[in-house]
């Protein structure tokens, strides 16, 4: 499996789907698709248990696929490149040229 170009932590905008155009922070990566802090809002209902006592109604975020975001460098969606710096492997935004870690 190819080296996931988003990670955890990264500023990224959703480019396609219905929450086209929301910005927000990666929660997790897994399995090609992604999870945004505040994105993609689903309801879902929940049995009584040990960690929700009253059970009921809760909302939260869904995952999207990986190709449905784009990393935001200084509020610029751009793609996202490697480089070799000082001998190490890093993340490049194309649009910006900045290097991301």
């Amino acid at each position: 499996m190819a080296t996931s170009k988003i990670k955890k932590g990264d500023q990224v905008v959703v480019i396609a789907g219905k929450n086209k155009g929301e910005k927000g922070t990666v929660v997790s990566v897994k399995n090609d698709k992604v999870i945004v802090e505040g994105v993609n809002k689903v309801k879902k209902h929940a049995k009584p248990s040990q960690a929700n006592p009253n059970g009921g109604i809760i909302e939260m975020e869904a995952p999207i696929d990986i190709s449905n975001v784009m990393y935001l460098s200084n509020n610029t969606p751009s793609r996202i490149g490697f480089e070799m710096k000082d001998g190490k492997k890093v993340r490049v935004a194309k649009a910006t040229g900045e290097v991301i870690d």
